[in-house]
C-alpha cells in the first residue's frame, strides 16, 4: 500500500483490519458525483429488482449487476449468468468510474492487477439486511473482494473461515470502501438491518457496489 492515505484523518485513510482486510475510509468521497450517476444510468437500463434464495425466500435488499457478468438468485441456486434474466440482454457495461474506483482501492490495498468483470448492486431501504455468507460463487479466489458503500451508513459483520466463528461489527460510512482478499478471501460476512436516515445523494437508501473477478 502507498503511504499517502496514512498522512491525514481529515481525507481518506486507510485501515488494516486483518492480513487481507483494509478498511479504506472515505475513498469513495472524492467521485461521489461520478459514481453515482454511473450507477443510475447502469439502474436505467437493468432496473433494481428483488430476487429470491433457493429455500424460495425473498431478499431484503434489492439488486441489479452491470460487467460482463451479473449475479442472480433463483430456486435454481446461486450464480454467475451473461445476460439479465429480466431482459434477456446482457448486462450493462461497466462504467469506467467504478471500474477505476475498484482497481485503485485494491491496489491501495495490496491487490494490484485486480481487474473486476462484476459488479453486483445492491440497495439496502431501512431496515434491509444481509444474512452472514460467503462470496463463493467465483471460478477462483485469488482476486480480492472490493466492497463500496454509499448512503446512509450499515454495520458490517466481518466473520470468520466458519460461520460459527464470531464477527466483529464495522461501521461503514458513505465513501467506504471494504476490500478483503487472501487469507481472508473466504471470511463469511453481512450487514446488520440498515436505520432509518437520509442521505443528500441518496436519500433514504445505502448502495452497495461489490466488485468481483467472476471468471
Amino acid at each position: 500500500m502507498s503511504g499517502s492515505l496514512f498522512a491525514s484523518a481529515d481525507g481518506p485513510w486507510a485501515e488494516g483490519l486483518s492480513a487481507g482486510t483494509v478498511l479504506l475510509h472515505g475513498w469513495a468521497c472524492a467521485g461521489e458525483i461520478a459514481l453515482c450517476a454511473a450507477v443510475e444510468a447502469v439502474l436505467r437500463q437493468s432496473p433494481l429488482r428483488g430476487m429470491v434464495t433457493p429455500g424460495g425466500q425473498r431478499m431484503s435488499v434489492t439488486t441489479a449487476s452491470c460487467g460482463d457478468w451479473g449475479w442472480v438468485s433463483d430456486r435454481r441456486g446461486y450464480r454467475y449468468s451473461a445476460v439479465d434474466p429480466d431482459s434477456g440482454q446482457p448486462w450493462p457495461a461497466m462504467p469506467d468510474p467504478l471500474r477505476e474506483l475498484a482497481r485503485g482501492a485494491a491496489a491501495e490495498a495490496g491487490f494490484a492487477g485486480f481487474d473486476p468483470d462484476a459488479c453486483l448492486i445492491n440497495c439496502y431501504l431501512p431496515g434491509a439486511r444481509m444474512g452472514l455468507h460467503q462470496d463463493k460463487d467465483e471460478r477462483d479466489f485469488k482476486a480480492p473482494i472490493v466492497s463500496v458503500s454509499l448512503g446512509l451508513p450499515a454495520v458490517f459483520l466481518l466473520g470468520g473461515l466458519r460461520r460459527a466463528d464470531p464477527s466483529a461489527r464495522i461501521l461503514l460510512q458513505h465513501g467506504d470502501v471494504l476490500v478483503w482478499g487472501g487469507p481472508d478471501r473466504m471470511r463469511f460476512h453481512g450487514v446488520q438491518p440498515v436505520k432509518p436516515g437520509c442521505h443528500p445523494l441518496l436519500g433514504e437508501r445505502r448502495i452497495n457496489l461489490t466488485f468481483r473477478k467472476a471468471r
